[in-house]
């Protein structure tokens, strides 16, 4: 009778605290993938609101950037989450990548807080709890920046969701990327428009 009490005590407070934890939830990747398109989607559709501006121009999101309690639910399981949209991962950041949309003076600024940016995102990899890897999946995965990327995570034995966005477009090949990358769940979606999100919000409560 001890026993299952006790057994009964320790299941209760370990409930209780794994529903209390604050997980920091982390979005990677490389530039343009859609990190903060995917963060805006996740926010609006538990929140009722976006996180931040996306751009076609690469390196939009140049600071970290925290949405604080985000809750959300699939199959009877619930996630509460800071929610966490890092700049893109470079390994080269040239001014003169930006030239033929801003003047030079923009253009210098943009690059030296992109490089600050992806710094201050390598460094916050160590607070994460969860990590989702936002990949493009019309590209080829097997790159310097995803490599780097990978490596890392792998090397801090973090929970990771590799997620192949863009399956809206004709050239999306998924398979490539899970081809690329075998040691993990690979989610195809498409964060513009929301589709395969049920399927993404289930492989991210299994795997926090």
């Amino acid at each position: 009778m001890i026993n299952i009490l006790q057994k009964f005590i320790n299941r209760f407070f370990n409930n209780l605290f794994r529903k209390k934890k604050k997980v920091k939830l982390g979005l990677y990747g490389p530039p343009n993938g859609g990190k903060t398109t995917l963060a805006n989607r996740i926010c609006q559709d538990w929140l009722g609101e976006e996180m931040g501006s996306v751009s076609e121009i690469a390196h939009e999101t140049r600071e970290i950037q925290i949405k604080e309690q985000v809750t959300i639910k699939s199959k009877g399981k619930e996630l509460n989450f800071n929610l966490v949209d890092t700049p893109g991962i470079a390994t080269k950041i040239d001014y003169e990548d930006f030239l033929t949309h801003m003047t030079k003076k923009d253009a210098k600024k943009r690059a030296k807080e992109a490089t600050k940016g992806v710094i201050d995102a390598i460094k916050w990899l160590d607070d994460m709890d969860t990590v989702i890897v936002v990949l493009d999946s019309t590209k080829d995965p097997y790159d310097q920046v995803n490599i780097t990327i990978i490596g890392n995570l792998q090397a801090r034995n973090i929970p990771v969701l590799v997620v192949a966005n863009k399956i809206d477009l004709k050239k999306s090949d998924p398979k490539k990327i899970k081809s690329a990358f075998p040691q993990y769940d690979i989610v195809g979606i498409s964060a513009k428009y929301g589709n395969n999100m049920d399927e993404f919000y289930e492989k991210l409560l299994d795997i926090s």
